[in-house]
C-alpha cells in the first residue's frame, strides 16, 4: 500500500503500521492478532475477512485458468487463496518491499511459487505490463491510498482484457461528518484520499468501464476494526515492547476511531465490480 509523508496534520510522525505487520508477520503473535480480529487468519492486512473475499469471488466470477492481479497485495494472503480456490495464476504488487518478501516466502511455503508471483510495484504510476494482459483485477482496501484516481482507473482498464472485470473496495467514503481529529487519526497510517458517494462510479464511468455492482460493506470493516484493536489491547505489554509506544498506541487509536466512524456511518466502505467492455 502506498505511504506518502508529509500530510499536513498534527502528528509529526507516520504511525507505522504496516512496517509493524509486515515485519513481524510470521510471529505467533501477530498470527493470534489476525486470527482474533478477521476469525481465519489469510495473512491480510485490510478490512477483509475469508467469507467475504469468497462472496468478492462469485461477483469477480473469474473464467476458468484465468490470470488476475492483485493491486497492493500486502502480504499476499488474499492472493494466494484466490489462487487456491479458483486454480487461477496471479501476479501480486505492491510498493512495501517487507510485503513482497513476506508474499514471496508465503507462495514458496503454501506450494504456489509457480501460479502466484509477486513484485514491488507502485501502482499509483503506469503499470508496466501490456494492454490487455489480464483476466481480472482485485484491489482490496488500498485505492484510498493512490493518487490521481482517473489515471489509476483507467490504467486498470488498459491491462484487463476485453470482458474483463475489475473488484475493488474503498472504505475511505465520507457519507456523515468527520471532525479535523477523526480524519488526521484515520489517515496517520500512510496517505488516504478521501471520496465523497457517487465519486468513484463516477470515475469508473470516466475510466470507460461498465458498473456491474456496487455494495455497502461497512459493517464488516467495523466489525474488524473492533476486533483488531481488542486483540492488540489484550496483548499491550508484548507490543509495546516489539512496536514501540508511540507506534503502539498510535494504532490503537486509529482502530478506535476506525470503529467508531463506520459503525456511525460517517465512513463508509463499499465494494465496485466493473467490467471492461467488449
Amino acid at each position: 500500500m502506498r505511504k506518502i509523508d508529509g500530510a499536513d496534520d498534527r502528528r509529526s510522525e507516520r504511525i507505522d503500521h504496516y512496517g509493524a505487520s509486515y515485519g513481524n508477520f510470521a510471529s505467533a503473535l501477530y498470527g493470534e492478532i489476525r486470527c482474533a480480529a478477521f476469525g481465519e487468519d489469510l495473512g491480510q492486512n485490510s478490512w477483509l475477512t475469508s467469507d467475504e473475499l469468497e462472496t468478492f469471488l462469485g461477483w469477480l466470477d473469474p473464467p476458468p485458468r484465468a490470470r488476475l492481479i492483485d493491486i497492493a497485495c500486502g502480504s499476499g494472503g488474499p492472493a494466494l487463496r484466490i489462487a487456491r480456490l479458483t486454480g487461477c495464476e496471479i501476479l501480486g504488487v505492491d510498493i512495501e518491499d517487507k510485503a513482497i518478501a513476506v508474499a514471496r516466502e508465503q507462495a514458496r511455503v503454501h506450494g504456489l511459487a509457480e501460479r502466484a508471483w509477486f513484485d514491488r510495484v507502485d501502482a499509483g504510476q503506469a503499470l508496466p505490463f501490456q494492454a490487455g494482459s489480464f483476466d481480472a483485477l482485485i484491489c482490496i482496501d488500498a485505492v484510498n491510498h493512490l493518487p490521481d484516481r482517473i489515471n489509476v482507473l483507467a490504467e486498470w482498464a488498459r491491462v484487463l482484457k476485453s470482458g474483463g472485470r475489475l473488484l475493488f473496495t474503498d472504505p475511505i467514503v465520507v457519507t456523515g461528518p468527520l471532525s479535523n481529529e477523526e480524519i488526521a487519526v484515520r489517515s496517520s497510517i500512510g496517505y488516504f484520499l478521501f471520496a465523497p458517494p457517487g465519486e468513484d462510479e463516477r470515475l469508473i464511468d470516466a475510466a470507460g468501464l461498465e458498473l456491474l455492482r456496487r455494495e455497502d460493506v461497512t459493517e464488516n470493516m467495523a466489525q474488524v476494526a473492533r476486533r483488531w484493536g481488542a486483540a492488540r489491547a489484550a496483548r499491550a505489554e508484548d507490543l509495546r515492547r516489539i512496536e514501540g509506544v508511540v507506534t503502539f498506541e498510535g494504532q490503537q487509536e486509529f482502530f478506535r476511531v476506525a470503529e467508531r466512524v463506520a459503525r456511525e456511518r460517517r465512513l463508509s466502505r463499499f465494494v465496485y465490480v466493473a467490467m471492461k467492455p467488449a
